[in-house]
């Protein structure tokens, strides 16, 4: 995730606003990396992202801040998010293989029809 002037996103209560943006986060350059492990099997270079705490950083400007592991975590969350009244980020950790809901980027970089479906925890 670039963060180009992203003290802006929290700037809401400046202005009267109090939007909720939502960041996907898997922790890397996806596609890059799929295209890396296709390419060079086995020497994949400079796609692991160290990313800040997204929730910390909203709390941080005086917004609302939530991370989110889970899927079943998503709907209280964005719940909270909404009620806080305030400009909310809410992050939203991925499992950083899965590129789509039904495959990996191993599976992808492969071209690997017998790819099984992605399932995550609830």
């Amino acid at each position: 995730m670039v963060i180009a002037g992203g003290s802006g996103t929290l700037a809401g209560p400046v202005v009267g606003a109090a939007i909720v943006v939502l960041v996907v986060n898997n922790g890397m350059y996806g596609t890059i990396r799929m295209h890396q492990e296709r390419e060079y099997p086995g020497r994949v270079s400079g796609t692991a992202l160290a990313n800040p705490d997204f929730a910390a950083y909203a709390r941080a400007f005086g917004g609302h801040g939530e991370r989110v592991e889970r899927t079943g975590e998503f709907a209280p969350a964005f719940e909270r998010a909404l009620a806080s009244g305030k400009p909310a980020i809410v992050e939203l950790k991925i499992d950083p293989e899965a590129i789509t809901p039904s495959a990996t980027s191993v599976c992808r970089a492969r071209m690997n029809s017998r790819c099984v479906r992605v399932t995550r925890p609830t």
